[in-house]
């Protein structure tokens, strides 16, 4: 959706190296008006099109597509695309309406750029499943691929919304990916309780006093249902409000990549 960071640059690279000297990489970007809700960020959210065409273009993609939303949606636009059980999870439940815009846009951007791959992050782990669903239930022929969440040095994954943070808030942020950090430690430890590895991250946001949790769960990777005890299949997700922004970030527990660096709580300070 633009303001693109180095985790779209890597994006745009794993796309580049996909298509060869020979292929076409193409970037759309597009805040989607779909897939907002009447109180979410639509109006604030980030828009720098001329610093995006610069990150395109340094990180080898061969056309930008930009359209407007008059030209995405036309007057008497009223044909959605609609998932039924992925998207009734996580960021679904509290964000009604929202992964239908992302069908829609989806659907329309690979109809539109004729893509046969199409490359996504896994941050949005969840959008991911839900995009992946809509491909093979509609039979498109495309490949998506998934690439690993890019992370800032201090552990936070890149996010077009992290700009909004103050720095206050950007130091607490770091908490949210220490907490989810300690609880897959806590996997490997043994520990296999959803109630109890839960407590681990709601412990570690407990400095956080600003901080408002919109869900953190441990669920199934593949239908992002709710599980009561972990396994290999299990994925623990977390969607926190840090003042007004709303941040998402989650853990494959059995996943054996563990963040460089720990942050230590007494560098944890808030006003």
């Amino acid at each position: 959706m633009g303001a693109l960071h180095e985790g779209h640059t890597v994006l745009i690279e794993e796309a580049r190296d996909l298509a060869g000297e020979s292929g076409v990489v193409v970037v759309s970007v597009f805040v989607n008006p779909t897939q907002f809700g009447p109180e979410e960020d639509f109006d604030a959210y980030p828009r720098d099109l001329d610093g995006d065409a610069g990150v395109c273009a340094d990180a080898g993609a061969d056309l930008m597509f930009a359209p407007s939303a008059q030209a995405m949606y036309p007057e008497g636009f009223s044909t959605v695309v609609e998932e039924t059980q992925l998207s009734q999870h996580l960021c679904g439940v509290s964000r009604p309406g929202h992964f239908s815009g992302v069908c829609t846009v989806v659907l329309k951007l690979l109809n539109i750029t004729g893509a046969q791959l199409a490359v996504f992050g896994e941050k949005d782990f969840q959008q991911l499943g839900v995009i992946r669903r809509v491909v093979r239930d509609l039979n498109l022929d495309v490949e998506i691929v998934g690439v690993p969440t890019v992370r800032e040095d201090d552990g936070l994954a890149m996010s077009s919304r992290n700009r909004y943070l103050d720095g206050d808030q950007r130091l607490a942020a770091t908490r949210l990916a220490y907490g989810l950090e300690l609880a897959r430690e806590a996997y490997f430890g043994g520990e296999r309780s959803a109630e109890e590895l839960l407590s681990i991250v709601e412990d570690t946001l407990a400095p956080c006093g600003f901080a408002r949790v919109d869900y953190i769960e441990l669920v199934d990777a593949e239908t992002f249902r709710p599980v009561e005890r972990a396994d290999g299949d299990s994925v623990l997700a977390a969607a926190v409000f840090f003042g007004q922004t709303r941040l998402i970030d989650h853990v494959d527990l059995a996943a054996v990549e563990c963040l460089e660096e720990e942050v230590p709580e007494e560098e944890m300070t808030y006003s």
